[in-house]
């Protein structure tokens, strides 16, 4: 009787997990003009809020561009290592109150992310209402 306890508990925890994916790790950006994969994003929890950092660029020859655009600390900032998603909070199955940066622009948007399956992750930047805005589908690198 215990071992059958045991295992469902076991059976019970496992889909649990595997039910609630993450959307912390390292996920591929997609240019939504070009279709070509630009970037790798790594996003971390820190203090309960969510934080996207650009941890390669995938084209050599933009390797060391920097934010030129940008304003604030950001500006002139190497594009390599920024964090380009900020702040945002969980708000039941997506993230959102937070801001994402757009490098080659330089301006600064209100965001929400979710997760499309385990793999796939919907950003959206926006400006004022989430239908004033774009959104981007990332791919989860393995």
């Amino acid at each position: 009787m215990k071992n059958h306890f045991l295992t469902l508990l076991f059976i019970a925890v496992a889909g649990i997990c595997s039910a609630q994916a993450q959307v912390t790790g390292k996920w591929k950006t997609i240019d939504d003009e070009t279709g070509d994969a630009k970037s790798i994003v790594e996003i971390t929890e820190k203090d309960g809020k969510i934080y996207g950092k650009v941890v390669e660029i995938l084209n050599p020859e933009k390797k060391a561009s920097k934010c030129q655009n940008c304003t604030g600390t950001d500006k002139d900032k190497p594009i390599l290592g920024l964090t380009i998603i900020k702040g945002l909070e969980k708000k039941g199955d997506e993230y959102t109150n937070g801001k994402i940066l757009d490098p080659q622009k330089g301006k600064l948007y209100k965001c929400t992310i979710s997760l499309d399956g385990k793999d796939k992750l919907n950003v959206r930047g926006y400006v004022g209402i989430s239908l004033l805005g774009r959104t981007q589908t990332w791919s989860r690198v393995k």
